[in-house]
């Protein structure tokens, strides 16, 4: 997105200076002849006519330093929303305990912000569907009562029911469903790719921060997280009463890719495959035992400071007692184990991407799953040497994102 809004701007700039310079042209033959009438018989129609060029390249001038302004100015709207949503994210630091657990004693300060959550459900909805819309997708709004809060649905516009898959995007930590539509912008390719896209939003904590609690641990007093199983398995419920949608896949971020796993490993009905983007599961995570197999995409920088690609086997500040989160390689291999094959020891990339705008080169390799599974399961890693916890990621990926999710079926 930086590239075309700078791009386009660039070529605002030679189109001005072009102008400007036939301008001064313009001005230097017209000077020329009228000094030249010897006779006094005023201009003739020539110049005249460069004159009336003259006066439509002023005009041109202006309207094009309005739009120069206009580009510049919203280069650093985009650059500035982009990075807030690497800075929140970035701050995430989940301080679960034991197979997940909220602790009790740490955690009382994680209750429900209440006070002007309204206005900000409704700032965070109306910037949602206006990115939305001016992307051409159909909105729909689904409501849930036992939250109070509202969903934003988005349909294509050629829509076959019972065919059109439904894709779930959760955001990070500290994210909201605006934040993760401008990271990984999906809503762009709805009409183009033909499938639905849920844009839900996670409660809030204490300060304000939206978070999703992929554990079953939940609902003790309000300090330890609402049932977001539930939640999402609801609301995809509510989705489907408004059309007839295909396969499930779930895509997340973060804490959002704790959450798609959490989902997977309850098993929610219809769900064909999800996508984890820095986001994985815990060490001992009992909900998963006798999940039913899908299709996993693991998506991991080897530089992500937050959530190491290698996991994290104590809990920070723990004093080394209690279980963490599982590393990316870890992800598929249980990932493999449930659909009934075991991951390659020493696997090699099948092919190598320019994914990350940050890093250079062929910064991502791909790692997959070899034959002999369940039918129809594929499990993947993509590795991303170099990449952080929020690699910069560009329409290359959205475009291997989409291909990978739409072809599990």
């Amino acid at each position: 997105m930086k590239a075309v809004v700078s791009t386009a701007s660039d070529n605002a700039v030679s189109r001005l200076l072009f102008i400007a310079v036939g301008a001064c042209l313009l001005f230097a033959i017209s000077l020329f002849a009228c000094t030249g009438d010897t006779e006094g018989s005023g201009k003739d129609a020539r110049i005249l006519e460069l004159e009336r060029s003259i006066e439509t390249l002023t005009s041109e001038n202006t309207e094009l330093q309005t739009e120069i302004a206009d580009l510049r100015a919203r280069l650093e709207d985009l650059n500035a929303q982009i990075q807030d949503l690497k800075d929140v994210d970035s701050k995430a630091n989940w301080d679960l305990g034991d197979n997940g657990q909220w602790d009790k004693e740490d955690k009382e300060q994680w209750a429900y912000a209440k006070d002007g959550e309204s206005s900000m459900q409704a700032d965070t909805l109306e910037q949602t569907v206006r990115l939305v819309e001016d992307a051409g997708g159909q909105v729909h709004y689904i409501d849930h009562a036992g939250r109070g809060d509202r969903t934003v649905l988005v349909t294509p516009e050629e829509f076959v029911e019972g065919q059109t898959p439904l894709i779930v995007s959760l955001h990070g930590f500290g994210g909201n469903s605006f934040y993760q539509s401008m990271y990984i912008p999906l809503h762009e390719r709805v009409n183009a790719d033909g499938f639905a896209l849920l844009l839900p939003n996670g409660v809030r904590d204490a300060q304000g921060n939206r978070f999703w609690n992929p554990t079953d641990h939940c609902c003790e007093g309000g300090k330890s997280g609402e049932d977001d199983v539930a939640y999402l398995t609801e609301l995809v419920a509510e989705a489907r009463k408004i059309r007839e949608f295909g396969h499930i896949y779930f895509f997340g971020y973060s804490n959002g890719g704790f959450m798609s796993h959490h989902v997977a490993c309850k098993g929610l009905h219809g769900l064909r495959a999800i996508a984890s983007l820095a986001g994985t599961s815990y060490v001992e995570d009992s909900s998963c035992e006798g999940a039913p197999p899908v299709s996993v995409l693991q998506i991991h920088g080897t530089d992500d400071s937050v959530i190491m690609f290698g996991g994290a086997e104590t809990d920070p500040g723990s004093g080394g007692e209690r279980a963490f989160y599982l590393g990316a390689v870890d992800m598929v291999t249980r990932w493999s184990r449930i659909a009934g094959c075991e991951w390659p020891e020493d696997p090699r990339p099948y092919e190598a991407f320019d994914f990350d705008q940050d890093v250079p080169g062929l910064e991502t390799e791909a790692f997959e799953l070899g034959p002999n599974c369940a039918d129809g399961i594929n499990i993947e890693l993509w590795r991303g040497n170099g990449s952080n916890h929020g690699p910069g990621y560009a329409e290359t990926f959205i475009d291997a994102l989409l291909d990978w999710l739409l072809d599990q079926k």
